[in-house]
């Protein structure tokens, strides 16, 4: 995760990607994060662990911090039912998340931000934000709830298998 300041890094230019942001300079011996079990994923990043440089980049490194880990327990029961030689019936039940346990996105990484250094959604909000703080954009939903509450749904399949091909041999002797 990159924290920038929100400034421009070369004063009286334009610049955009990449470049178009200052990272802030890390002040020695302050703590990076802070432990706060009242905010989601129980620390947040901690402001004063930074300053704004007069220009150019300070010296935090690209991508130095992490946001919060993941975890999610999913579990599914499959059971086939063989109904004749040709019919079979399959059922399953998909449970996701069965802990529910949470996931948080990044926290916001622009110190001019009031809510700098909090994670503010969920990581499957934050993973469809796309936008500074990150994000991926799906073409095609996946059709299982990563990473949001729990949830389960059900199925049922039923199959026909094409009767067996019968094969003789003919052979005049």
């Amino acid at each position: 995760m990159n924290v920038v300041t929100g400034n421009n890094p070369v004063p009286g230019t334009f610049l955009s990607g990449a470049m178009s942001v200052q990272r802030p300079k890390v002040v020695p011996g302050v703590l990076l994060y802070l432990s706060d079990p009242t905010t989601p994923g129980g620390r947040i990043i901690n402001v004063a662990a930074f300053t704004v440089p007069a220009s150019g980049q300070g010296d935090l490194g690209r991508n130095a911090l992490r946001g919060f880990n993941v975890s999610q327990v999913d579990f599914i029961l499959q059971r086939l039912f063989k109904l004749s030689e040709r019919f079979s019936l399959k059922t399953s039940a998909d449970f996701f998340n069965i802990f529910n346990h949470p996931n948080f996105g990044a926290p916001i990484n622009y110190m001019t931000s009031p809510q700098f250094g909090f994670s503010t959604q969920t990581l499957n909000s934050w993973l469809g934000s796309g936008g500074q703080s990150g994000g991926l954009k799906f073409a095609v939903p996946d059709r299982r709830p990563a990473f949001n509450p729990a949830g389960a749904q059900a199925s049922v399949l039923s199959t026909a298998n094409p009767p067996p091909s019968i094969s003789r041999d003919l052979t005049c002797g």
